[in-house]
């Protein structure tokens, strides 16, 4: 492949392999998102690595699933088909925690929603089938990556096999997949059947052979999961206990028939080296031009002038995926690397002269949290910052500052903004406040947005977060160093209602905080079940998977909607929900006219709605009663009122008259 040619777009169509000469693709990248050639897609880092190491790839970017040729317009490939459902699993993308449809699909043409089916990478595989029945099928991305073995799925609400049989495919690679697909790549290639591509590091395979299963754990079956909870709590624990690459053991989940799904251990992290070849490949860097007619691709806004420096994070939110996708260990690009993206994005024409972000989950981590973890992998039985952080924690932002120093000197850069989460209690724990100091002085523009999720300690210990006197500190050494540097800028912390043990009683005192800060959040995050997390797991048994006591859980949609109306609870349009939460718990004694109330008593809300409408009508009479008067103020000593009503006039002609 030529130079001029790589640095152009994968082919799409039959046009595109002749244009390059291609006759057979090896391998055609099936996806539910549109292709944009970012390194923030999944799909294009694939596909350019495939590239990279001398395999021809396609893209079908959001095939139509009802047209069975729409899967063969590249033909069939030499050595198989890549699939997935998109940055996002696709019930994520379409529905909202209420199970409502969004109305905007950010990764589709124009934003146009419904360029993708519901659960698209089990439909797209068996579209594959129905065409081509023996050609290897791989599936990659966040889908089929938290759907590796059976999972709780919240909008079936029923507990769902692994997507490799609903599916048909062959394979798995899960977690980011670079090291997985060239070794899948390389045995395909040497004429390895699929079938006995078993050995590969984060990779899920199934099987009937026993032989496959004597070195791996054996997980709860799928029947037995699938009927008790129990069961599916103590499964899920075995699972995320084998997410570290260094600690973990092979898995196997038994199902009906002698079939066994097997999960191999995580590939290991990829050195500084390999995540600046990743990000060094001739990516265009937008979407393709086809999409240009239907308004673009609105998810390239986001990254367009953004840099990624991590993947992974250590921070171990409950309700976070990223410790089955990433992995809790850091991995970090070098500065020459992040900085010859930057003076890439600077040639830009779009730009403007600001850096949206650099970062990454978490983008105040740049090292691994600590120095064991590169050799022997992170604790299984216990994490970094949570409940108190780790006496073996490295603090050092020495890096990420120096970084960051680097990119605001590059010529062409008015400001470089972080818009990734800081990790706050990890901040805290630095005893340099440079910075912080710095991060308040170049990096915040206005609002620093931070996620303390709740203030119940009791919620924030079923969400992996420090308590809420760790935020406090935070929020008040915030404010002074704003003061000392002259700065009015504020805190937006984003709020998290209804995660399981949450009760009403805690959604209480989480409004009352919010009262005392003077703060009302115009975003609400209710808690969603999306698979492969804690939290999850705890909505589905009611059960913590790490101590198998009971959580409480709320399931009723009314509950969830009065948990929400109390952050929120200024706005008129919740005070029903407010007013009858609060007479729920017995406190009455925030419904009154003190400083300390949430809302006004209701009759006497009524009350004031009523008079103040009165005294609105009356102020309607009023003007039109000085509309009248108006009317009939004489005009240079003359009366002009007439009475068109009644066929009478007034004034010298009735006089005349007479």
């Amino acid at each position: 492949t030529t130079m001029e040619q790589n640095n152009d777009f994968l082919p799409i169509s039959k046009e595109d392999m002749r244009r390059r000469g291609i006759e057979q693709l090896d391998f055609v990248y099936v996806c539910g998102d549109a292709y944009v050639d970012h390194p923030s897609f999944g799909h294009a880092i694939i596909t350019r690595l495939l590239e990279s190491y001398g395999y021809t790839v396609g893209i079908i970017a959001q095939p139509d699933w009802k047209q069975n040729d729409s899967i063969a317009i590249l033909g069939k490939p030499r050595l198989g088909f890549l699939v997935s459902a998109g940055n996002m699993d696709s019930m994520v993308n379409h529905y909202s925690v209420s199970k409502k449809r969004r109305k905007t699909d950010a990764f589709s043409p124009g934003g146009v929603m419904g360029k993708r089916p519901d659960y698209a990478a089990v439909v797209y595989c068996n579209l594959i089938r129905r065409t081509y029945k023996k050609t290897p099928i791989i599936i990659g991305g966040i889908e089929g990556s938290l759907r590796r073995l059976a999972h709780y799925d919240y909008w079936s609400n029923k507990v769902k096999r692994s997507i490799l049989l609903d599916s048909g495919a062959d394979l798995i690679s899960y977690g980011m997949g670079e090291r997985s697909i060239i070794e899948i790549a390389e045995a395909l290639a040497a004429g390895i059947d699929v079938k006995d591509i078993t050995y590969i590091r984060g990779t899920v395979f199934r099987t009937q052979d026993p032989y496959f299963i004597e070195d791996a754990i054996v997980l709860p079956s799928y029947d037995e999961i699938s009927t008790n909870k129990e069961a599916y709590a103590r499964s899920f624990y075995i699972q995320y206990q084998n997410t570290d690459p260094f600690q973990a053991k092979k898995m196997a989940e038994a199902y009906p028939h002698g079939i066994y799904v097997v999960q191999n251990p995580p590939q290991k992290p990829l050195s500084m080296q390999e995540m600046d070849d990743v990000y060094a490949l001739p990516y265009t860097r937008t979407y393709h031009p086809i999409y240009e007619k239907d308004g673009g691709i609105p998810a390239i806004s986001e990254v367009k002038f953004s840099l990624i420096s991590n993947r992974g994070c250590f921070g171990g939110c409950n309700f976070c995926a990223l410790t089955f996708h990433q992995g809790r260990i850091i991995q970090t690009r070098s500065h020459a690397s992040i900085l010859a993206e930057a003076k890439q994005m600077i040639q830009n024409k779009d730009f403007k002269g600001y850096i949206h972000d650099v970062g990454g989950p978490t983008a105040n981590f740049r090292h691994t949290s600590c120095k064991k973890q590169l050799e022997k992998g992170v604790c299984t039985n216990r994490q970094c910052l949570f409940p108190t952080p780790c006496k073996n924690l490295t603090v050092d932002h020495k890096d990420y500052l120096s970084l960051l120093r680097k990119l605001r000197q590059l010529p062409g850069v008015k400001k470089v903004f972080i818009r990734s989460g800081i990790r706050f209690d990890y901040l805290l724990e630095d005893k340099d406040d440079r910075f912080f100091r710095e991060l308040c002085q170049y990096h915040v523009s206005g609002q620093l947005k931070v996620a303390p999720e709740h203030i119940s300690d009791n919620v924030l210990r079923y969400m992996g977060k420090p308590p809420v006197e760790v935020y406090d500190r935070f929020k008040e050494k915030y404010r002074k160093i704003n003061e000392q540097i002259g700065k009015k800028q504020y805190l937006v912390p984003y709020l998290m209602s209804s995660h399981p043990g949450s009760t009403l009683k805690d959604a209480i005192a989480l409004a009352e905080y919010l009262r005392d800060l003077g703060y009302m959040p115009e975003q609400v995050q209710d808690f969603y079940p999306t698979p492969s997390t804690i939290s999850t797991c705890m909505y589905y048994t009611g059960l913590d998977p790490a101590t198998m006591q009971p959580v409480y859980v709320s399931h009723n949609p009314h509950e969830k909607a009065m948990q929400r109306a109390l952050i929120q609870y200024r706005n008129p349009a919740n005070y029903d929900l407010v007013y009858e939460a609060l007479k729920i718990e017995h406190r009455e004694d925030l419904i009154g006219f003190d400083q300390h109330c949430l809302i006004r008593p209701r009759k006497l809300s009524e009350e004031k709605k009523t008079s103040a409408k009165g005294v609105a009508v009356k102020h309607v009479k009023t003007k039109q009663a000085k509309q009248r008067d108006q009317n009939t103020k004489q005009v240079s000593g003359k009366q002009t009122t007439v009475k068109q009503k009644h066929g009478k006039t007034t004034g010298k002609r009735k006089q005349k008259r007479r």
